[in-house]
């Protein structure tokens, strides 16, 4: 059950805090509750990260993905890291910024983005503990809970890395608050947000032929008069962030109600997802979110019936609010048209609204010469498949969620310009799972453009 480390503030005295009594899974073994309860009480007398009404917003813009009127890109780490460089945030930013654009441009439909930035610091683990040798240590859990580093101070959870985890997260914001409305993210930037490494691989050429007849396209808008440089449609870009809601500790302080709509809002992030591990009907995870107004996801995989999924619908969207529940369909490639359909129709049979989205990432991983890795090729079959079966079944096929990074990892075998078996040790750095580097996302982005113009067509 969820007890101890509980710290009632002026913030939290109105909302409910039922769900602290049910079970809550991947929930970190804090050795010192009292002081996780001094922590949690000075993050709820702190200014939350994002507004309400930043929630309410994005919120109406996925009730036009919901409607079929627009298309949702989500991508970021797989577990971000404190201290991160200007240049790495800025160059997930651009990735976004560039993979936005192809899906606009190639797909015809606006696109919203939300990065998995500014708080994907916490990551579910199948192991409480791992063992090397001799040696058994509690399992890393993300650097907002422990360190990766395999000594006993760095794995035993510390709720001092929750203060950490608002300072780290709120430069970041302000970055990245910065940076859309200061002209990076104008159009007349699409040759700058190519990177070096990217320019010469297939998708980076392709790319740069499509910023030429942008470009062509914002000169023909200029000589009738319209003046691209001062419209802020072409030169600003709305950026929301989002994470799991996995480490409720974390969630707790910034579970806020509203003065003046009296709705209750987890303001840590604009969009949060119960993850696949932690989305029991009678736990923590799914209570915590049911009371929230904000808009939410829900991953879904191959082992989710008709009959849960429904009723964790009707639990987290009891007013079936166009935009409210995104569906994040996470399968696996060998799965998802054995699994997929079947729920895709019990939700239309249902009418309950919601948004459909592929993470084409956490069904396909696999282990090449001891290492985890994932498949390019596996990755883009399912996002094939994810449309085929929302096509079928007359659903939205609405987005997709992937683990990515800016930078020339080599982590994830496959792409136009390939990363072999052999590859995998020269750049492989990420925490935790494998991620797409820079010109394999900007590939899997001319995908999803192909098959969003069929899907319109359709």
């Amino acid at each position: 059950m969820f007890q101890g480390g509980t710290s009632v503030t002026s913030t939290m005295t109105d909302i409910r805090q039922d769900w602290r009594g049910r079970p809550a899974a991947q929930r970190p073994s804090w050795p010192d509750l009292v002081r996780l309860g001094w922590v949690q009480a000075d993050l709820a007398d702190r200014l939350p990260l994002v507004s309400g009404l930043e929630q309410l917003t994005l919120l109406d813009r996925l009730g036009e993905v919901c409607r079929g009127e627009r298309f949702l890109l989500q991508g970021g780490d797989c577990a971000e890291i404190f201290g991160a460089s200007e240049a790495s945030k800025r160059g997930l930013l651009r990735l976004l910024l560039q993979m936005n654009v192809v899906m606009m441009f190639g797909g015809g439909l606006p696109v919203t983005r939300v990065g998995r930035i500014a708080g994907q610091y916490g990551k579910p683990r199948s192991d409480v503990t791992e063992t090397r040798g001799s040696v058994t240590l509690p399992s890393f859990r993300g650097v907002n809970v422990n360190g990766p580093e395999f000594t006993v101070e760095a794995r035993t959870p510390d709720p001092e890395r929750l203060l950490q985890a608002y300072n780290d997260s709120l430069a970041t914001l302000n970055l990245i608050r910065t940076l859309t409305v200061g002209g990076f993210a104008s159009l007349r930037q699409l040759h700058r947000w190519n990177a070096a490494f990217v320019q010469d691989s297939p998708a980076g050429q392709r790319y740069e032929q499509m910023a030429r007849e942008i470009d062509r396209a914002l000169a023909f808008m200029a000589a009738c008069g319209t003046n691209p440089d001062k419209d802020a449609r072409l030169i600003e870009a709305a950026f929301y962030v989002g994470h799991e809601g996995l480490v409720l500790d974390a969630e707790a302080p910034f579970l806020r109600r509203d003065s003046d709509t009296g709705q209750v809002h987890d303001l840590s992030a604009h969009f949060h997802w119960i993850g696949e591990r932690t989305r029991q009907l009678d736990g923590a995870h799914v209570a915590f979110y049911a009371q929230t107004t904000g808009p939410i996801g829900l991953k879904v995989g191959p082992t989710m019936t008709e009959h849960e999924l429904l009723a964790l619908c009707e639990v987290l969207n009891p007013d079936n609010i166009e935009g409210r529940l995104t569906l994040i369909v996470r399968m696996g490639a060998d799965k998802i048209l054995q699994v997929l359909p079947a729920l895709v129709r019990a939700v239309a049979r249902a009418g309950r609204k919601v948004v459909w989205v592929s993470d084409p990432m956490h069904g396909n991983g696999e282990k090449v010469q001891g290492i985890k890795t994932r498949r390019f090729e596996r990755i883009i079959l399912e996002v094939r498949q994810f449309f085929a079966v929302c096509g079928a079944e007359g659903a939205w096929p609405g987005g997709v969620h992937v683990e990515m990074t800016p930078e020339n990892v080599t982590e994830c075998l496959g792409g136009g310009d390939p990363i072999l078996p052999d590859h995998l040790g020269r750049r492989y750095e990420t925490l935790c799972d494998p991620r797409l580097n820079a010109s394999q996302a900007l590939e899997l982005a001319f995908l999803v453009a192909e098959l969003l113009q069929a899907s319109r067509l359709r």
